[in-house]
């Protein structure tokens, strides 16, 4: 038996799907979190979050990782840690310097904050020869007009340190570029209380398909699990709103993801100790990378490719982080392809209604999760504000994303929100 510790989490799946993952490889973990209730209030009524089933929960400053170490430091003998983990973007750099103060397994924690900084990534991309969008990264208006003329329009406006597309937007012109900067600068601290970096990311805008390559690095070799499709849309705003898994790709166009994904991958030196989601677009001119995610995928895409392959990315999470090679054997699940597609709301109100959706219990449907009648809605502008999902998958080949396509299509039928 292993003890992991944990540092935050996100309040989604993955808060639920790793500590399923250490308990299932029959080990246990401390929780390490600055604000307690901020998980407390995620879980459903009645129940207890699957984080509180730590050995021990600890109460300290997550943001302030210089106080952090030596007081890690201090707790290491007495309870024995044998790995670090997150799965909160936010806290990826501190999980690896932690481990890297502890002497326990894990990437190098410069390789981690070079691809948790999109600016970075792009630097260290460009330099290996990894073709790439143009892009220019300034603080004060004058650089970013200027850089906006030299790159041309339309252009993708980007913060280089938030998640799940907050405040990444298409831009056609001046205007739009300055209300862009604008709202990104009203945002000056994260969602976990940390001060942003108040630069701002300016790329060319890039044609094709979007899709996203899983791997897991051990010992320095980087294992290709599968590729998935995404759906985008919500613009001037970039919101996933699905995904299937494997893409529907010719093998040229899949082989030629993979390889992009690996020389990202060893460019970034995250060749250990790595479980990442690289998302490239697949354009007109090549595949060239969005961003390097040195942490399982998102969006319940770690779940389409465990019931399609049978590995379980959390589980290999949890071995690379312990030092210990993952088990990435492909089991006959009985389905090809596993999809899923999420209810994105483009007005605010109070959900009111929702059309009828498929039984729970339908052979096809692997997950069913609707937001109930009464919730209060946003608008969507990020990942953040999903009405609820559906999964459904396919025994026969790659249908699994039209099957969900046609059961939210039921459900948008009746969707009002006052």
């Amino acid at each position: 038996m292993a003890h992991l510790l944990v540092v935050e989490s996100w309040v989604g799946s993955m808060s639920r799907l790793l500590p399923r993952a250490i308990r299932e490889g029959g080990h246990e973990f401390t929780f390490l979190t600055r604000d307690l209730h901020h998980y407390l209030r995620s879980a459903p009524e009645g129940t207890a979050h699957p984080l509180l089933a730590a050995r021990h929960v600890l109460t300290a400053d997550t943001n302030d990782t210089a106080a952090l170490l030596p007081l890690l430091e201090r707790l290491h003998p007495v309870l024995g840690f044998d790995g670090v983990v997150t799965s909160c973007d936010y806290y990826l750099p501190a999980a690896a310097r932690i481990a890297g103060h502890l002497g326990l397994p894990g990437p190098r924690p410069e390789a981690v904050e070079n691809a948790c900084r999109k600016d970075a990534t792009r630097r260290i991309l460009a330099d290996a020869g990894l073709p790439g969008p143009r892009f220019a990264v300034h603080e004060e208006w004058a650089d970013l007009a200027g850089a906006a003329r030299r790159i041309g329009y339309p252009l993708v406006v980007k913060p280089v340190d938030l998640c799940a597309g907050m405040y990444v937007r298409r831009v056609d012109d001046e205007t739009q570029l300055a209300a862009a900067v604008r709202a990104l600068a009203d945002y000056p601290v994260n969602a976990r209380g940390q001060r942003r970096t108040p630069v701002v990311m300016l790329e060319e805008m890039l044609d094709g398909p979007e899709v996203s390559v899983e791997t897991v690095s051990h010992a320095g070799t980087v294992e290709v699990v599968g590729v998935t499709d995404k759906s985008v849309g919500g613009a001037p705003a970039f919101i996933e709103t699905g995904h299937m898994f494997p893409a529907a790709l010719t093998a040229a166009e899949t082989e030629a993801a993979e390889q992009t994904a690996l020389a990202a991958l060893k460019a970034l030196d995250l060749t250990d100790g790595v479980v990442a989601h690289t998302e490239i677009k697949l354009t007109s001119e090549g595949p060239r990378v969005v961003e390097v995610n040195p942490r399982p995928a998102g969006n319940r895409i770690t779940e389409l490719v465990r019931h399609v392959t049978g590995i379980d990315l959390a589980a290999a999470f949890v071995d690379v982080a312990l030092g210990r090679a993952p088990d990435l054997r492909r089991s006959d699940t009985g389905l090809r392809s596993a999809a899923i597609g999420f209810l994105v709301p483009h007005t605010a109100g109070t959900l009111a209604s929702l059309g009828d959706g498929p039984p729970r219990d339908a052979p096809d449907v692997l997950e069913l999760q609707l937001a109930e009648p009464g919730k209060q809605v946003k608008a969507a502008g990020s990942n953040n504000e999903y009405l609820g999902h559906i999964m459904a998958g396919d025994p026969a080949g790659t249908g699994a994303r039209g099957r969900v396509e046609a059961l939210l299509a039921e459900v948008r039928s009746g969707l009002v929100i006052r």
